[in-house]
């Protein structure tokens, strides 16, 4: 088979242990990403298979339409939001999709965007790689309050941490998140104003759907306190479009730590978050590491391998196989 690896940002496909799998296969690896149907479709014109990483590349019918010999698409994770999965089961490409990275590369990556935030270590390594010896006032986290947006996976771990550290943990979200919150003997918010309100370090968990988009408003923003941190290391749009950026500027919440931006990747730092001096932002590193690369990866080999045997797995769009037997 012929697999186009799209948008391998750092070249760290072809390190993983799961590579020489696809010994026998004709692979190709772009390291960059494209967003114009046309020359996405340029990239894909040749492919038997595609492997997206993530969402980095959406499949809209625009691109899909143009790829009469693609047969596969193997999906990292389970999102599968950004494919046009009706384009592809009409035109019977197969779309496989399993496996999940750990919650602990996400969660890690919370925290340490809260300490490096809270103790200023990006500003002070500049400072004394410039010849400079330390020039600010860090701030602690015992005893201050963290709020988690959304108990889940990711959230229950960044809040057993906050309370390892002596913080006093606030949870909010749906009915099954506080209730799993509480079951953990964590504090519930007594309402959405009182935990925009009284958060000292406020971390965002919550996946993007339709439900969640904008999620987190203005007003929100604007209640908590001057000193407060707003992480978030789940979706850009789960805040409304520039309100953070403005909210930053009016000085509530003091200062952000964010990892994903509404379009991705930025290049040329341009975004409005990116320079601020009350922002930290890193690229999208949230599950960017060796353990969730092996796993994710792991099974989209193994689908791709699957499929070339006649035997398909964690096929999300099974009428696809209707139409290619047809």
């Amino acid at each position: 088979m012929r697999i186009v690896v799209l948008d391998d940002y750092q070249g760290a496909f072809r390190t993983l242990s799961c590579f020489p799998r696809l010994a026998g296969h004709e692979v190709r690896v772009f390291h960059d990403t494209v967003k114009e149907p046309a020359v996405l479709a340029a990239r894909l014109e040749d492919a038997d298979a595609a492997l997206l990483i993530q969402q980095r590349s959406a499949l809209p019918r625009a691109v899909v339409e143009r790829l009469p010999g693609l047969k596969l698409v193997s999906q990292t994770g389970r999102n599968v939001g950004h494919i046009d999965l009706d384009a592809c089961t009409e035109r019977g490409v197969v779309v496989s999709a399993g496996g999940a990275g750990s919650p602990n590369a996400t969660a890690e990556l919370a925290w340490g965007l809260i300490l490096a935030a809270l103790r200023h270590i990006p500003q002070e390594v500049e400072r004394l790689k410039s010849g400079l010896w330390l020039g600010s006032l860090g701030t602690g986290v015992a005893e201050k309050t963290l709020g988690v947006y959304a108990y889940g996976r990711i959230g229950s771990l960044v809040a057993a941490v906050g309370r390892a550290f002596g913080m006093r943990v606030v949870c909010f979200g749906r009915a099954g998140s506080t209730a799993r919150a509480r079951e953990a003997g964590f504090a519930v918010a007594e309402s959405r104003e009182a935990f925009f309100a009284e958060a000292d370090v406020l971390s965002l968990h919550l996946p993007l759907n339709a439900e969640t988009r904008g999620l987190v408003t203005a007003d929100d923003l604007a209640r908590m306190k001057p000193t407060a941190l707003l992480v978030n290391t789940s979706r850009a749009p789960i805040i409304a479009p520039g309100a953070l950026a403005a909210a930053l500027d009016r000085g509530r919440p003091g200062s952000a730590a964010v990892d994903v931006y509404e379009d991705e990747p930025v290049l040329g730092a341009d975004h409005p978050l990116i320079g601020k001096p009350n922002a930290l932002c890193t690229p999208h590193l949230g599950y960017v590491e060796r353990g969730t690369y092996e796993a994710l990866f792991g099974v989209a080999v193994d689908q791709i391998l699957a499929f070339a045997a006649g035997q398909p797995i964690n096929v999300v769009n099974p009428a696809a196989l209707v139409g290619r037997s047809a």
